[in-house]
Order: structure tokens, then C-alpha cells, then sequence
């Protein structure tokens, strides 16, 4: 479309499509569309993601007060928490679908997800019946959490789809390092003399913090492409040009229904499910597991600190180097790196070495958050921007059941077996789920492409 044929009022754009029949809309800066820089979507989501981490990361710190102060047993919390993963997870792709369908916008998902946020925590704080807490802070407060998760994660990957490695890797880690405060708060201040007061506090907070980032979401248009870079030939900016010689766009814009029928988002359905199975397996018990083998309170609240941190930042680290790797072989290497972890944990605490268990605490982090992103990423890699909301909500959706054996299934697997046999377990899955990963290619593109990606250009036709 030519910039004459523009209705008045509408910005100047054209839209350009490749070889294979790929439109890209061009012409429109960030600035044109959101009146500032496009980074805004990136600090904000970021911001969001840091306030709702609590929930599942701080989580497995407050355990033992709720048990006590409710009269639970280690049990009943546990299946709190995979409920939330259940929720939290399976919103995801409704929350795409709703977005898609213009019913609801980026702005009223996260005022609804902070809403439902809120809830959450005061059913955690006044609610005795464990059924009562079920609802309100597993479903509903996992609803809310997923809301406001999957629409920071799409938020990003729409303004940066030329660059999305780093952006989504940052914006994603800030869903684990976020709960770090909390976690030390609900180890050494958090009681049954105040827990009621410290969880009104932090629902309260993650109310203020979720809306006052929504008020600024907007998404672009569909097929929007940033100005700075070709689409076609990848001339202009060097980094946004390595990162697509490595990880070229898709090369067309699937429908949820087309992304199936090619075989690849069932296969990272299956990959994610396994990897966050351990992941949340690692989250959940870690701290449990460090006082069991007789570590002290300080080196059980620091391994679980140390993997939030590494978890968050590792998310952000592989978000960069998967531009300049390729998502596919970072995904393969950080899954792997996640197995060897649980491995080492049942070896640092079986000769209680305290040095070493924080050492695999700190890998097991990584390799805990890393695969996210990388998931995040590949999605619109593969499938296109346009229905990324339902496509990832799809992948993400693998998670619901992953909180399921990660959690409840998982503390069961402990009494059964014990820690090692959960750990050596949970070892033996990631790397399952690496050979799943590896099974990985682009649809429509040739299987060479997933080893070197053809940088050549591509003609140029006006739509």
C-alpha cells in the first residue's frame, strides 16, 4: 500500500513481502505509534513480571508459617502451588485467544491479572479451609498471574521481532530475581504473628505495581517491522542482522490450527512440559531439601536466593547469546546444563558440602529459568508474530501440567523415594526433554537451516 492510498489520520506505512510470501508492514517508527522509544515495552514488562514473581518463587520460603499458621499440612501447600502453575500456565492461550480477537486489550488484561493478583493474597492470608485457599490463591490468583505474565511476554516479542533473543531473555528474567526480597523476608520476618499483615501488604503491592505498568501497554500493528533494518536483506542495524542470520523470521504468519499441523509446536509442548516439570520441581523443594540433609537456615535461604538470581539472570544471559548461537542449539544447551544440576545436588548433599550444593543450586537456577525465553523465542521464530498470543499461550500451556508432577506428584515421588531418587528422577526427564528439543526445526525452511541459516538476501516485491 502506498502512502497516498493512507486514510487521513493514519500514519504513512507500506507493506513489502518477501520470496516466500511474508508481509512486512514498513514505514512506522516505535515513536510514530507509542509518542516515546519502543524500550518503554521492554522496562515495563519487566517492572510487572519482578512484581508477580513472588507468587511462585518466594513461595516454597513461606510453606513451613502457612502450614502452621493454617494448620496444613506440607502436603496441602504443595498442591496450593501446583494449582497456581496450573492456572497460571493454562490462561495463557485463552488470554491470546481474547487478545486476538480484540475483546480484550493488553491494558485490560493486566488491570484484570493485577486485580485477580490481589485476591489471591488475601485468600492466602484469611482463608483456614485449604479448599478455600485453593481457589483463591490457585485459581484465582493463578488466573491473575497468568494474565499478567502472558501479556507482558507477547508485549515484547511483537515490538522487538528482530531482536527478541535478549529483549524477551531480560523481560522473562524478571519473573524470578523479582521474588528475592521475599524470599529472605519470608525465611527470617515472616511468622504466624504477622503473616496475615505481610501478605496484605505484598497483594497490595502487586496490584500498585501491575496497573501503574498497564496504563502505558499498547501493541503495534500486525506485521509491524521496525525501521532500522531490512526485512529482506537484514542491511541496517549489525546486531538486529546477526541475530536474524541466525534466527531467521518465519516464513509466514501461522494460525494456532497451521502451527500444529507442522509438527514443531507439539514438540516444544512436550519439551517445555518435562523442562518446567523440573523446574518446578527444583523451586518447590529446594529449600525443604537443604534443611533435610542438615544444612543451616542461612545456606537454605541463599541456595534458594542464589538459584532466583541465577534463574532471572540466566534468562536474560541465554536471551543474548541465543542471538548470536541460535535459539535451538542455547534451548538444547541450557536444558542440558538443567539435568546435570539435579545430579549434582543429590551429590553436594550427600557429602554435605555446603560450597557445592549453593555451586548446583546456582546452575540448577540457570538452567531452571533459561529454557522460558528461549520457548518465547522460538515461537514467533517459527510461527510469526501476528498469532503469537494463542501460539505461545499454546506452548506455555505445557506448563499446567508440569506444575502438576513438579509440585504435588513431586512431593509424593519424595516420600516414596526419597530426595535422591526425586532428584536423580528429575535428572533423568531434562534430558529426555533435550532430545525432544533437538528434534526442532523452522517450518518451511530447509533442516540445513537449523545449523546455518542462509543469510542471503531475498527479493524485494511491493504488495
Amino acid at each position: 500500500m502506498s502512502t497516498a492510498e493512507q486514510p487521513e489520520g493514519v500514519l504513512p506505512f507500506r507493506e513489502v513481502q518477501d520470496s516466500k510470501g511474508r508481509t512486512y508492514r514498513i514505514g512506522e517508527t516505535d515513536r510514530d505509534i507509542l509518542g516515546h522509544s519502543r524500550k518503554l515495552m521492554v522496562y515495563l514488562p519487566w517492572i510487572a513480571m519482578m512484581a508477580i514473581s513472588v507468587s511462585e518463587y518466594a513461595y516454597g520460603s513461606a510453606e513451613d508459617t502457612l502450614s502452621e499458621a493454617h494448620g496444613w499440612t506440607q502436603s496441602n501447600t504443595f498442591w496450593i502451588l501446583s494449582v497456581w502453575v496450573f492456572f497460571q500456565a493454562g490462561i495463557a492461550f485463552p488470554a491470546g485467544w481474547l487478545r486476538e480477537k480484540g475483546i480484550l486489550t493488553a491494558r485490560r488484561a493486566m488491570f484484570l491479572g493485577a486485580g485477580l493478583c490481589l485476591i489471591g493474597f488475601l485468600a492466602l492470608s484469611h482463608v483456614d479451609n485449604v479448599f478455600g485457599a485453593i481457589l483463591g490463591f490457585g485459581v484465582v490468583g493463578g488466573l491473575g498471574s497468568g494474565f499478567v505474565y502472558a501479556t507482558c511476554i507477547n508485549m515484547v516479542g511483537k515490538w522487538f521481532p528482530e531482536r527478541r533473543g535478549a529483549k524477551t531473555g531480560f523481560v522473562n528474567g524478571g519473573f524470578a530475581y523479582g521474588a528475592l526480597p521475599f524470599i529472605f523476608i519470608f525465611n527470617y520476618w515472616f511468622d504466624t504473628g504477622n503473616f496475615d499483615e505481610v501478605l496484605d501488604l505484598i497483594g497490595v503491592y502487586v496490584l500498585i505495581i501491575v496497573a501503574g505498568c498497564a496504563w502505558f501497554f499498547k501493541d503495534p500493528p500486525k506485521n509491524w517491522w521496525p525501521a532500522g533494518i531490512d526485512p529482506l536483506s537484514y542491511n541496517g542495524n549489525a546486531k538486529s542482522a546477526a541475530s536474524l542470520t541466525k534466527n531467521p523470521p518465519a516464513v509466514r504468519q501461522y494460525t494456532p490450527k497451521e502451527a500444529i499441523k507442522t509438527g514443531m509446536l507439539p514438540l516444544m509442548w512436550v519439551s517445555l512440559v518435562l523442562t518446567a516439570g523440573v523446574s518446578i520441581f527444583g523451586i518447590s523443594f529446594q529449600v525443604d531439601y537443604a534443611k533435610d540433609v542438615g544444612f543451616g537456615p542461612l545456606v537454605a535461604a541463599s541456595s534458594m536466593g542464589i538459584m532466583s538470581v541465577i534463574n532471572g539472570v540466566g534468562r536474560g544471559v541465554v536471551g543474548w547469546l541465543s542471538d548470536l548461537w541460535g535459539r535451538k542449539r542455547t534451548l538444547v544447551f541450557v536444558i542440558v546444563v538443567l539435568g546435570l544440576a539435579q545430579f549434582g545436588v543429590i551429590w553436594a548433599g550427600n557429602i554435605h558440602n555446603e560450597a557445592l550444593f549453593l555451586f548446583f543450586a546456582f546452575l540448577s537456577g540457570f538452567g531452571g529459568g533459561a529454557f522460558y525465553p528461549m520457548f518465547a523465542a522460538l515461537t514467533p521464530d517459527y510461527f510469526g508474530e501476528n498469532y503469537n498470543a494463542t501460539n505461545y499461550g499454546l506452548v506455555y500451556s505445557g506448563k499446567l501440567i508440569s506444575g502438576l508432577f513438579g509440585g504435588g506428584l513431586g512431593s509424593m515421588v519424595v516420600d516414596a523415594w526419597g530426595y535422591d531418587g526425586a532428584y536423580a528422577l528429575a535428572g533423568g526427564i531434562s534430558m529426555v526433554a533435550a532430545a525432544v528439543a533437538l528434534l526442532l526445526r523452522q517450518p518451511g525452511r530447509p533442516r540445513i537451516q537449523d545449523i546455518a541459516p542462509n543469510p542471503q538476501p531475498i527479493s524485494r516485491e511491493a504488495v
